[in-house]
């Protein structure tokens, strides 16, 4: 019969599943069957194969590689690499072979490390993996198979125990007992009791009979009912989540603008050069390779070289204060972070349950809860939950030695209670713990403070309720006890006998608040730093936290709001909100999407698989060392120990790596484009080029590698105090500022050298090579801090670069090497001169430099709203 039976179900036409709803345990199971084209002894095996054809494989974590070559060409053609890339080639081109293999080694050893680094998304995909089920028990062709998880479809029926992995999003249609894990998608470390029926609310914590793939079940068994598969899970949407590409970060944004800037000031001076050299001497040889030095001269080789030395010595400094840094450009971007986001356990909390006190039912203090609470859970048989551990691992007295168990009733979810029957010295008693509000229900008579008892009237069980009711809203947990005195002959209870108890009082239960929260988030403010958390927890539950840590926080928006709104709608309401509640996984990256659209700079902290996406979405992901594998993965920066003040710790290093990056870039941009513009200018009215091309690339190296020590340079405070990100206008700015300063002393050089000296081609080169190398190798002790020079004082690895780079320099053009070169010895006079020249131009730099790095206020930085990617 089985067989005609499965044979008339193969032949008949293949069923076709309706779509459910994303909510899909709001409808009762009737309804998913009907819908989903499913019966509750399972599908045949036609049926599977066909919605396996239609919906692939269960799989909720796949793995989107790209190749070497492919990862190689996406960082080629960014504008800076490909700037250094075209000025390697002409510098071998025109036989400078030193600076061909200088700029190709620095290249590529930091597009080397940026691809190792993306190997970090694919090692949080095979994180993931570690998290899904292998095999499950389904019924197929009305018999229960063991098979393989990815050949499970929507309209399967199967079978779970404890301990198994979920491997899909369903509904319970039948279970004995069931408890889910369900940290991995809400954070929290309650277990979750499960029971068929209807929801009635659409948030995830309201789905009390649903069970979501890549959850667990800690107790009970189950038939579940397969209504999402594969990526459609809640699951899959986290690991699609985690391979998206997210928009660049801070620090990505920052390097592309410079980039860009370069490639402008570049080609506008190659331009000039070779037009104004065409009109007046006709396009030679010589003035073409003149214009090309002056391409090369113009580019910062050594970029990429102090960025991630300076990137690295933070890390280093970061190490030591228990922080791992993944991706080294995340120091910086931690830096520019101007709102950190964080989830509310593990963070902010000690993610673990713990006993927080006692109350009797007037709300008073009693250990006397606590002792029959700890009574039952000592002596009670079955499986001990989280919350008989917390009270067992609570320091209290040892149990007398004249209390002894004479039987029990273990709990069971029916009941929801636990009874144990107690010898204690002449007095035998039952002590029952359970839901509080169900184990009222079951009491007659209440317990005074004075350990008398008196009946419980409506009134004061409506007011221990309400009690209740408030304490929960303040995030507690909390576990009843009754007691009842029963005859000494008795030797066994029931469930029966769970009537009439006297209400001794509740112990209380939360995951308590981190001592270092409160620190801290105000030195982060201090920073300014905006915190927001982001919890799953219901309002009352996370103002209660705000309250107790004291954080500074406005506005509150709920989860079920942002599910009605639009991402620009939700960019204009993030602004102004600090506490997000009841928030899905999926809605915790909108959240961090919508504050990077907003111009901000974003920091996520999270310690769970649910957190990933969020972490992956943001500017900088931050993750602590007791996480998830995923999280983990998913993070640029780990915390190694549980204090959160290397938050701010690492704020402070984030912004010192970005003060010493920009001191680079300023001095860079504005030295080279003034030199090269000095250059460019002198070639209109001189008969002669001011160097020759191979002087050109030889100060532009002895300037370059004179500056290597920038990242070991201190910041000022004031660099400290507030976030700062990349500007092209600031740096353009002062680029266009102290530019032309330069170029207006070396013009002066250039007439005094001319009409004061009559120097000849060799003597003008050398002359103008000293002042030139001078002048831009000194004044980076002016442009290294916005105070006056004299009050900030450099670090003494910047000093012996900078002055010996300078001495070398000398070294080459005043003495018989230089004849190599095309240098000549220099007359005293002329030498005085230059000095004179060299120490105005450091005293104009220093009057000028105020104007230059004027900064945009952070407020309005941080106002400005960022294309949509």
């Amino acid at each position: 019969m089985d067989r005609t039976l499965t044979a008339a179900r193969q032949a008949a036409p293949t069923p076709v599943p309706q779509p459910v709803p994303d909510a899909f345990w709001t409808l009762p199971a009737d309804a998913l069957l009907h819908a989903l084209e499913a019966r509750p002894d399972g599908l045949s095996t036609a049926e599977a194969d066909e919605r396996l054809r239609r919906f692939g494989p269960n799989l909720a974590v796949t793995t989107t590689r790209s190749s070497l070559p492919a990862k190689l060409a996406k960082r080629i053609v960014e504008p800076l690499i490909a700037i250094l890339l075209i000025a390697a080639a002409i510098s071998g081109a025109t036989g400078d072979w030193q600076s061909f293999l200088i700029i190709v080694a620095i290249v590529f050893g930091s597009i080397g490390l940026d691809i190792a680094q993306e190997r970090q998304a694919e090692k949080t995909v095979e994180a993931l993996k570690r998290s899904v089920a292998v095999t499950a028990s389904v019924r197929r062709d009305g018999r229960v198979a063991e098979l393989r998880v990815e050949e499970i479809v929507p309209g399967d029926v199967i079978e779970l125990h404890a301990g198994e992995l979920v491997p899909a999003d369903g509904l319970l249609l039948s279970g004995q007992g069931v408890l889910a894990n369900e940290a991995i998608l809400t954070g929290e470390p309650y277990s979750v009791e499960k029971r068929p029926g209807t929801a009635t609310g659409e948030a995830l914590s309201d789905a009390s009979n649903a069970l979501f793939g890549g959850t667990s079940l800690v107790g009970g068994e189950a038939v579940m009912l397969v209504t999402e598969t594969g990526r459609n899970s809640r699951f899959g949407a986290i690991s699609t989540s985690l391979q998206e590409r997210e928009p660049p970060t801070a620090f990505e944004r920052g390097v592309h603008s410079l980039g860009m800037l370069i490639l402008r000031l570049t080609g506008f001076l190659v331009l000039f050069v070779l037009l104004t050299q065409m009109i007046q001497h006709g396009l030679s040889l010589e003035s073409f390779l003149f214009a090309v030095a002056l391409a090369v001269g113009l580019t910062p080789e050594l970029l990429p070289m102090v960025m991630t030395v300076t990137l690295a010595r933070g890390a280093a400094r970061m190490a030591a204060r228990k922080v791992v840094v993944k991706r080294l450009s995340a120091i910086h971007d931690f830096g520019a972070m101007d709102v950190l986001c964080t989830d509310k356990t593990g963070t902010l909390t000690e993610a673990r349950i713990a006993h927080v006190g006692s109350f009797g039912p007037d709300g008073s203090d009693s250990p006397r809860v606590t002792e029959l609470i700890r009574l039952n859970s000592r002596f009670v048989s079955g499986l001990h939950s989280n919350l008989d551990d917390a009270i067992l691992a609570d320091p209290a007295p040892a149990v007398p030695q004249a209390c002894s168990r004479i039987d029990d009733v273990p709990f069971d979810f029916e009941r929801r209670r636990a009874s144990v029957l107690l010898s204690r010295g002449a007095m035998t008693e039952i002590v029952t713990k359970g839901a509080p509000e169900a184990l009222l229900a079951l009491c007659t008579e209440v317990e005074q403070a004075d350990g008398t008892t008196a009946p419980l009237d409506d009134a004061e069980r409506a007011r221990i309720a309400g009690w209740m009711d408030q304490q929960g809203r303040q995030g507690l947990r909390l576990l009843g006890v009754a007691r009842r005195a029963m005859p000494a002959a008795c030797r066994t209870i029931s469930a029966a006998d769970e009537a009439g108890l006297v209400f001794v009082g509740c112990a209380a239960f939360m995951d308590p608040p981190k001592a270092s929260a409160t620190e801290a988030v105000a030195r982060l403010v201090k920073a300014g730093v905006r915190v927001k958390i982001i919890s799953g927890d219901a309002a009352p539950v996370v103002q209660h936290l705000v309250e107790t840590l004291r954080l500074p926080t406005r506005g509150l928006l709920a989860g079920e709001a942002i599910a009605t709104l639009t991402d620009a709608a939700l960019a204009e309401r993030v602004e102004e909100t600090d506490l997000f509640v009841r928030i899905a996984p999926d809605q915790k990256g909108r959240i961090v999407r919508a504050l990077r659209l907003r111009g901000h700079t974003v920091g996520f902290i999270g310690d769970g698989i649910n957190d990933a996406p969020a972490i992956h979405a943001a500017d900088v992901g931050l993750s602590v060392d007791g996480g998830t594998d995923v999280a983990r993965e998913a993070a640029d920066i780990i915390l190694l120990a549980p204090d959160l003040g290397v938050l701010a710790d690492g704020v402070e290093e984030g912004r010192r790596t970005y003060a010493n990056i920009m001191k680079y870039v300023r001095m860079g941009t504005s030295s080279n484009f003034g030199n090269m513009l000095s250059m460019a200018l002198a070639s209109l009215v001189l008969p002669f080029l001011p160097l020759a091309p191979f002087q050109v690339l030889l100060n532009n190296l002895i300037y370059d590698v004179s500056e290597i020590g920038i990242p070991f340079d201190t910041a000022d405070p004031e660099m400290l105090s507030q976030p700062h990100r990349w500007d092209m206008h600031e740096v353009l700015r002062f680029t266009l500022i102290m530019g032309p300063l330069s170029s207006l002393f070396d013009i002066a050089t250039f007439m005094i050298l001319l009409y004061g000296f009559g120097a000849q081609v060799e003597m003008f080169r050398t002359a103008w090579f000293v002042e030139s190398i001078a002048t831009q190798i000194l004044v980076i002790f002016i442009i290294r801090t916005a105070k006056p020079a004299w009050t900030s004082r450099a670090h003494p690895v910047l000093v012996a670069t900078s002055l010996g780079g300078l001495a070398v320099a000398l070294l080459l053009a005043l003495t018989p090497l230089g004849h190599f070169i095309g240098f000549v010895a220099l007359p005293a006079p002329l030498l005085a001169t230059i000095v004179a020249i060299v120490v105005l131009y450091l005293v104009a730099a220093e009057m000028l430099k105020r104007i230059a790095m004027r900064q945009v206020g952070p407020a309005r930085r941080r106002g400005r709203t960022r294309r949509a990617p």
